[in-house]
């Protein structure tokens, strides 16, 4: 086994940590403060080609590795880039553009991934619902073939970048009686009849991305904007599992080292009782808890974006591992950042708070920390 980056990945992480240092990292504090995506950030990372990293030339990308976009991904946290502009970068170019790459037709994948990789469109995955969020099989949204269309009903919630995304990976079922194997992904366009966003939700965490519900009103879909195989939508979720368990996780490992750093840094810097805090043993524990976790973290994903790479089948016990530590961890190690900074950790002045926030979602978002746990017993035989 490797556990080191080629000279190739080396010289590209540090090329994106100083590109966003540079370009991107001034834009954060006030979109996240305001709540505000920004289509500027956007521009920045369609330019450094970040956003097609995965798909090949002919498409607008550069044909990276799992590995590689789990670099960048883990660069730009580094570097302080908010969380909100990496999950929205992780849900246009994981989530939706490669479920196109991978099952669209040759006419679907040149009508949308250059663009898709470009930046010029922005993409969303519509499959949580109001009663279907764990339990993907039981989602409600209805697809019937009628006349030359498809015809789709329900509606979708929490779904990240909805009010500013121009193209939809959506699932819905063509039975509901067949649960996860009547389970159809479709991609619709913004301005198809039918189609609409509800009010952005004012969120904990993650404010710079957009969130909202998707409203199919009768939605009318053509025939030629199916993807892929009727009945197959529910093991396509199940490919993007190994993307939300690596490249949407290493933000956050990124996150995990920034805000150590500057932890260290403060520590060293803040004196009280005629000492730097960092002589007392309780915070000394606190900055050794933190690195712990941040190598604990990167070895799982990085284990999850190996295994992708190498073709392996998916190993959900590997994911699920990957998903509940870096949730329940990063949450803790988030929140000692904090404690450290003290009463500076509180105010916004200090990115340590916007941290803690961005953090929780790790828990609950792509599966929550308890279904982590319910898979990982089912696959022990504990179940």
């Amino acid at each position: 086994m490797e556990f080191g980056f080629t000279e190739e990945q080396r010289i590209f992480r540090e090329s994106v940590y100083r590109y966003a240092k540079s370009r991107i990292v001034d834009l954060c504090p006030e979109a996240d403060l305001n709540s505000q995506f920004s289509f500027e950030v956007w521009k920045r990372l369609g330019d450094m080609g970040l956003l097609g990293l995965p798909f090949p030339e002919k498409y607008g990308g550069s044909g990276a590795d799992v590995v590689t976009c789990c670099i960048a991904s883990e660069a730009l946290g580094h570097a302080g880039v908010d969380g909100g502009h990496l999950l929205s970068m992780g849900a246009h170019t994981y989530l939706c553009a490669d479920t196109i790459f991978k099952h669209g037709t040759g006419d679907q994948k040149l009508k949308y991934l250059p663009d898709l990789a470009s930046g010029r469109r922005i993409g969303c995955m519509g499959l949580t619902e109001p009663g279907a969020g764990s339990d993907a099989a039981a989602l409600a949204a209805t697809a019937q073939r009628k006349g030359g269309k498809w015809i789709l009903n329900g509606t979708k919630t929490f779904i990240t970048n909805a009010p500013v995304a121009d193209v939809s990976v959506i699932y819905a079922t063509v039975d509901r009686s067949m649960k996860h194997a009547g389970i159809t992904a479709f991609i619709v366009e913004k301005g198809f009849k039918g189609y609409s966003t509800g009010k952005p939700f004012k969120k904990m965490g993650m404010r710079a991305s957009p969130t909202s519900e998707i409203f199919l009103e009768e939605c009318e879909v053509p025939e030629e904007n199916l993807l892929g195989e009727v009945g197959k939508g529910f093991t396509y979720t199940h490919e993007t599992l190994s993307w939300d368990r690596s490249a949407l996780l290493a933000p956050f490992i990124g996150g995990l080292q920034y805000f150590l750093e500057e932890c260290v840094k403060y520590s060293g810097q803040r004196v009280q009782f005629d000492k730097p805090i960092n002589m007392f043993q309780a915070i000394q524990h606190k900055l050794a808890d933190m690195k712990v976790i941040l190598e604990a973290s990167r070895l799982a994903v990085y284990r999850v974006a190996f295994d992708k790479d190498s073709g392996y089948p998916l190993d959900h016990m590997h994911t699920s591992i990957a998903k509940a530590f870096v949730g329940d961890w990063g949450l803790r190690a988030a929140s000692e950042a904090v404690q450290i900074f003290g009463g500076y950790g509180y105010i916004h002045d200090y990115p340590v708070e916007r941290f803690l926030r961005d953090a929780k979602l790790a828990q609950i978002g792509g599966g929550t920390s308890e279904i982590m746990r319910f898979i990982i017993s089912r696959i022990m035989g504990t179940l």
